[in-house]
């Protein structure tokens, strides 16, 4: 069986309350539920940091032993060349993903530091940008 992480960054602990018009209104707790029962053939783990440092560690404990990495980093995406540097550092495939269309949203948030160390990126499909990064990795 595969182990997958799930690695969330910061201000994502707030989905299902945090702007719903752009995030919807599903926790991602709820929404997590529903893709282990989706993907029985996946071990799957979930993480979640508002801290770039204990995103680093996850990255670093699990980079090596794990089959997989589902990534939103957040706004760290735009800004966080260490995590750049810890994906490029670990032999895990990551996929980087987001909720959102960050093309289609603010000028700084189309530049992403970590897109050209991760195996791909899938943005703009709403929660199921996670189903979509887990069926890349299949």
């Amino acid at each position: 069986m595969k182990k997958l992480l799930i690695l969330n960054g910061p201000n994502l602990n707030l989905l299902g309350v945090r702007e719903p018009e752009v995030y919807g209104t599903t926790t991602f707790e709820q929404y997590f539920s529903t893709l282990k029962i989706a993907f029985p053939e996946f071990e799957l783990t979930y993480f979640q940091s508002n801290v770039e440092g204990e995103l680093i560690n996850k990255l670093h404990e699990v980079g090596f032993t794990y089959d997989g990495i589902v990534m939103n980093a957040g706004a760290y995406t735009h800004t966080s060349i260490a995590i750049a540097d810890a994906i490029s550092g670990i032999k895990t495939p990551v996929i980087e993903v987001h909720i959102s269309n960050v093309h289609a949203r603010e000028e700084f948030r189309h530049k992403s530091q970590i897109a050209a160390v991760c195996t791909g990126v899938i943005a703009g499909f709403g929660l199921k940008s996670y189903e979509l990064a887990l069926r890349a990795l299949l």
